[in-house]
């Protein structure tokens, strides 16, 4: 049954789509000054400090095993998909980047069915496939139309597999935390890395105080780890429960809108190669998440899961 949501609802998911969208340029302008590794230190730091006071009031609701899926949840979910899109935007686009994402709904169904022996339909598997050509597209070909093993989007790809695993793990062994509760908790047990290196071998203070430049790249990472870490997936789950997760997903399909078009205004060229292939992995994600008709003697797929976690 088709549902009309209010102003309001649409209004949200485009504030989450604009800040999700945003957060690859803002990783490209904190590039500027700073090294991959400070960039993804200062904002899982400055996610943590914003969810740290909810964090710390939940700490009593996590009981046994639970701790070690959240120190999984928070290397597979903030700590290592931080250093590798930071790492990845050396050499790549801010658009590229963005499209490249739309790729976590699709590893989601594929870790669901691998590790959670999740069914998936015909038409999902189709789906899957489009998708893939899409990403074969975007990794080997070059902006000038030339082949080449482009490393660094692979760096991307990993990423979202990173998410796709911390999407299951949090469907499958948490259900019973909050978004908060998860996302607050599991980013407090991976601060220390990103402590250890600012206090220790960061050279950020000496950039600060040697280039006003430094200060507005600084700016750009907190605002990335403030606004499109942390408080942007508290929106998704309020999204979420006020909506649906379907609709809330649908975030998926503007990210790569965003933040290509950002990156057009900042002067990024885009073939036409990429964008046959970004509308491919579209496609794909469309396809995939489709409603399938399940029997039901199986489990539905994970079809709501379709978030980019950044």
């Amino acid at each position: 049954m088709e549902v009309n949501y209010p102003l309001t609802t649409w209004l949200k998911l485009m504030l989450l789509t604009l800040v999700w969208g945003s957060s690859f340029m803002l990783i490209k302008k904190g590039l500027i000054i700073y090294t991959p590794t400070e960039v993804a230190a200062l904002r899982l730091a400055s996610a943590a400090a914003v969810l740290a006071p909810f964090a710390l009031m939940r700490l009593n609701r996590i009981k046994g095993k639970q701790w070690w899926v959240l120190l999984s949840v928070g290397m597979t979910g903030s700590l290592l998909p931080a250093f590798l899109f930071a790492f990845a935007q050396t050499q790549l686009d801010s658009g590229l980047t963005g499209a490249l994402n739309a790729l976590t709904p699709l590893f989601t169904l594929i870790v669901g069915a691998l590790m959670f022996s999740q069914w998936v339909s015909r038409r999902t598997v189709i789906g899957l496939s489009i998708g893939f050509a899409g990403t074969v597209i975007l990794v080997t070909v070059q902006g000038n139309g030339d082949f080449s093993l482009n490393v660094y989007a692979l760096f991307i790809v990993i990423a979202t597999i990173c998410y796709a695993v911390n999407l299951n793990f949090i469907k499958n062994y948490l259900p019973n935390l909050s978004p908060v509760t998860i996302t607050g908790v599991s980013l407090l047990m991976v601060l220390p890395v990103a402590l250890l290196y600012l206090l220790g071998p960061s050279d950020i203070g000496a950039k600060l105080s040697g280039d006003v430049q430094a200060w507005w790249s600084l700016l750009a990472i907190l605002t990335l780890g403030m606004l499109g870490t942390a408080l942007a997936l508290i929106l998704f789950n309020h999204l979420v429960q006020i909506a649906s997760a379907i609709f809330a997903s649908s975030v998926t399909y503007l990210i790569p809108i965003v933040a290509v078009t950002l990156g057009m205004l900042d002067g990024e060229v885009v073939s036409l190669y990429q964008v046959a292939g970004m509308a491919l992995i579209l496609f794909g994600v469309w396809s995939a998440n489709r409603q399938p008709a399940v029997p039901p003697a199986h489990p539905n797929p994970v079809a709501d899961q379709a978030q980019d976690k950044h």
